[in-house]
Order: structure tokens, then C-alpha cells, then sequence
């Protein structure tokens, strides 16, 4: 018999979940565990909305639990620190991203211990996971959260926290494969798919790398908008067969951030030879892969997934050096409801954030 989720943990807790799978969020009365030794407590002031929320309170991946306290793009500030914690103090600005835990033994898991806990096989997420203890995870649709104090980062000051929230998701999911596959050397030609939340915050971090930024897009209405507010130097119509044709072999590296189900192939003729295409969007049916173009050319295919916390804190840090923040539109609590329906029809400009300290009510 499971748990009441109001008194499964001894201190209460209050956010927002989903009950089933209409994905219709509601005030949701639950609990969380006391501050533990190696945790840090903080009030949340901010939280950004994701994609994979609304794939997650809608069970498009097929593996929610209800109910769902979703958003891992969680700023605060820190309210208790465990004993043994010298990370953090009282009153410190921090983040939570996608991840709250990972394996117990970091010496013998190669993917902890070299730094990449996102891709440790027991890794935790924010929400709708199985943490250490059994029980499940909730997010930051809520007013506090507590947190083992290796999965949070520290805040840098002179980034905006309603801003920043989506750096924690957003910004390491391409930041980290920008890194990762050497396309964050000056003089790049990198390509980047979609110009929704993640595919504006990679614009940002390729041009502060020194890259020369192609956005592709679907969408000829977004050319002004790429180039003389995000900051891309060109724009590619990925429907325009002339403007593809001109364009091909001309690109180092290319970020697809798209989610939805889409041809590879025009994308891999956009590449140099050993060129690469690295995938961050998860559509919810496979893609066809083209190999001939791929053995011809060298060319790489690869899949990156967030990253881990020490690339985290370099990103954030590295987002604070270079003034990238997010484009948001900061909404309350009780509008999440139409920012999910929005979120769905592509109408967000392109993060919504949450200002849960502001507008959450008990």
C-alpha cells in the first residue's frame, strides 16, 4: 500500500501537480524529507517550463507516475544546510537542474567519477523518478525543495534568476555537446535546428565561442528574429531547396534541438566532411538514418543528453562571463495551465518561467 504523500517525509511541502494523463496541473499538498546531512533546503523563487514537462504530465514517454510535480529549471535561495555541507550557506543563490542524484559509489561508476552523472545508470531526475529512499521525486512547480548538495550550483549574482532558471536545462543541454564535440573553437561554422527555448540559448553560447552561427529553421518568419535579436549571423530555410543547396558542406557542426519527428538527411549535406550532427531533441518516433552520406563524408551522428554537475556550474559561470541569459515570459502559478496549452502550439518567445515565491498560494 503506498504512502500518503502528504506524511510519507516529515515536512510539508505545496506545489502544483498533474493527476493523470489530461496533464491538467493543480495545488497539490505533499511532503518532503528533513535536511540531511550532505543536503541543502531552499526556498524556490523561480522555476522554468520545459518541454519535457509537458511530455512528462501528459505520459507522451509512457513512463509518468501520478501524480507529477514537474520542472527541473530551478532557481531559490538556500534556507538550511546540512552538517557535513561546506558548499553552501544560509542565503546563498543556487540552481537545480534535471538531476537530484546519481549512484551511491562514485569510485566504481566510470560515467561519476570522470564527471558525467547524467549519463550514470542510476541516475536520478528532478521529477517523476525513484530517489535512494523510494519514493518519488517531485519538482519545481512547488515552495521549496531540499537537495543533496552535490546536485546544486551555485547561482552567480549578476545573472538574473527568472532569466537564468532555464540556463539549467536549456543552456547545459547544448552547451555541453558545443564542448564535448570540439565545436566551441573560434572560427566554427556551426548549424543550429529550431529556434524554440533551446535553439535560441544555443545561438547565444556558439556566438560567445567565437562560432559563425547558421540558424535552420522551418519557419522563413523567424529570420529577422534569429539574426537581429538573438544574434545568428545567417538563416537557412530548411524548405527552400535553393538556400540548402547553396549551403551544403559548409557547416563544422550542427546542434538539432528539434523534438518532433524530422529528416536527418537534408541536415548531414549541410555538413564538412568528419562533420558532425549532434541531437538534443527527443522525438517520440524514431528518425531515418541515412548511412551512405555518413560513410561518404566521415560524418558523425551523435546524441547528447544535459551534462554533468561539473559542467553545470562551468556553464552557468560561463553564461554569467558572457551575459547570455534566456528570452522568458514570466508567468504565475495559476497560468500554467494556458502556458502548457501555449507551450504545445510553439506560442512561447521562449521560455516561460514561473515565479512560484510570487504567486504560489497554499
Amino acid at each position: 500500500m503506498s504512502k500518503n504523500h502528504e506524511t510519507e517525509h516529515p515536512k510539508k511541502a505545496f506545489g502544483w501537480a498533474a493527476r493523470d494523463s489530461s496533464g491538467v496541473l493543480s495545488p497539490f499538498n505533499f511532503s518532503r524529507r528533513a535536511t540531511g546531512d550532505n543536503d541543502v533546503a531552499l526556498k524556490i523563487l523561480y522555476c522554468g517550463i520545459c518541454h519535457s514537462d509537458l511530455h512528462a504530465i501528459k505520459n507522451e514517454w509512457g513512463n509518468s507516475v501520478y501524480p507529477i510535480v514537474p520542472g527541473h529549471e530551478i532557481v531559490g535561495v538556500v534556507t538550511e544546510v546540512g552538517p557535513k555541507v561546506k558548499k553552501f550557506k544560509v542565503g546563498d543563490k543556487v540552481g537545480v537542474g534535471c538531476l537530484v542524484g546519481a549512484c551511491t559509489n562514485s569510485n566504481s561508476c566510470h560515467s561519476c567519477k570522470d564527471g558525467f552523472e547524467n549519463y550514470c545508470p542510476e541516475m536520478i531526475l528532478t521529477y517523476n523518478a525513484l530517489y535512494h529512499d523510494g519514493t518519488i521525486t517531485y519538482g519545481g512547480y512547488s515552495d521549496w525543495l531540499v537537495v543533496e548538495d552535490r546536485f546544486a550550483v551555485r547561482f552567480p549574482d549578476s545573472v538574473p534568476m527568472d532569466k537564468g532558471a532555464p540556463l539549467l536545462c536549456a543552456g547545459i543541454t547544448v552547451y555541453a555537446p558545443l564542448k564535448y564535440f570540439n565545436l566551441n573553437e573560434p572560427g566554427k561554422h556551426i548549424g543550429i535546428v529550431g529556434l524554440g527555448g533551446l535553439g535560441h540559448v544555443a545561438v547565444k553560447f556558439a556566438k560567445a565561442f567565437g562560432a559563425k552561427v547558421t540558424v535552420i529553421s522551418t519557419s522563413p518568419s523567424k529570420e529577422e528574429e534569429a539574426i537581429e535579436h538573438v544574434g545568428a549571423d545567417e538563416f537557412l530555410v530548411s524548405k527552400n531547396a535553393e538556400q540548402m543547396q547553396a549551403a551544403m558542406g559548409t557547416m563544422d557542426g550542427i546542434i538539432d534541438t528539434v523534438s518532433a519527428v524530422h529528416l536527418l538527411l537534408p541536415l548531414i549535406s549541410l555538413l564538412k566532411s568528419n562533420g558532425k550532427l549532434i541531437l538534443v531533441g527527443a522525438p517520440e518516433k524514431p528518425l531515418e538514418l541515412p548511412v551512405f552520406p555518413l560513410i561518404m563524408g566521415g560524418r558523425v551522428i551523435a546524441g547528447s543528453c544535459i551534462g554533468g554537475m561539473k559542467d553545470t556550474q562551468e556553464m552557468i559561470d560561463f553564461a554569467a562571463e558572457h551575459n547570455i541569459t534566456a528570452e522568458v515570459e514570466v508567468i504565475k502559478m495559476d497560468y500554467v495551465n494556458t502556458a502548457m496549452e501555449r507551450l504545445a502550439k510553439n506560442d512561447v518567445r521562449y521560455r516561460f518561467v514561473i515565479d512560484v515565491a510570487g504567486t504560489i498560494k497554499a
